[in-house]
């Protein structure tokens, strides 16, 4: 149980932050776009690369920076432009009215969710490289640590995605959206000059 509840807590410490991912599940869970989609893939996409990390794949990645330094690149391009667009989106805010839902597809959703999950090279660093080095300090124990870190995940975003649904009144107001897309745009572009200035070597 130790090496769950070590798993489950620096799971949490990890991902528990205001990043690009969580800011898209954030809002899909309020605008109930396809956000069990998302939940799923997000979930899903960690468990995979916990397990990859306490495997043993963190070490491969290492030695082949420049996979990650291409990652680097495609990532910040596409944080940029994805927050540009939240900051022109901005502009005429929308509400949160049936009408809304049916903009995007479950494609889209699908292929934006894989995009903010594995191109951004901070999670190879820290689900992979990092949560694998510190499940492998408890040997034998190392998939239960695993566990636990895939628990937390599956549960941020289960609550993240659904839990937004709560706060639908409040997003039913256009000057809320104003605020919110705003606040991803930062989101976005601040990741994106953190990304482009991590070393990945």
């Amino acid at each position: 149980m130790n090496a769950v509840l070590a798993g489950l807590l620096t799971g949490l410490s990890l991902i528990v932050a205001i990043g690009a991912q969580n800011a898209y599940v954030l809002r899909l869970g309020l605008t109930r776009t396809y956000v069990g989609l998302a939940v799923v893939i997000c979930g899903v996409s960690d468990v995979v690369l916990i397990f990859a990390g306490v495997a043993g794949i963190g070490g491969i990645v290492h030695q082949f920076p420049g996979v990650l330094s291409a990652l680097k690149i495609v990532g910040t391009l596409y944080l940029l432009f994805y927050g540009l667009r939240c900051f022109w989106r901005a502009r005429r805010p929308e509400t949160l009215l049936p009408t809304d839902l049916a903009r995007t597809t479950r494609s889209k959703v699908l292929l934006t969710t894989l995009a903010f999950t594995f191109l951004n090279p901070h999670v190879y660093l820290d689900t992979v490289l990092l949560l694998g080095s510190i499940g492998n300090q408890f040997h034998a124990d190392r998939w239960l640590f695993a566990v636990g870190a895939s628990v937390s995940s599956i549960l941020w975003f289960s609550v993240l995605g659904f839990g937004a649904r709560s706060a639908a009144r409040l997003m039913s107001r256009p000057v809320t959206w104003r605020i919110l897309d705003v606040g991803i745009g930062v989101v976005m572009v601040v990741v994106a000059i953190k990304i482009s200035r991590t070393h990945v070597s």
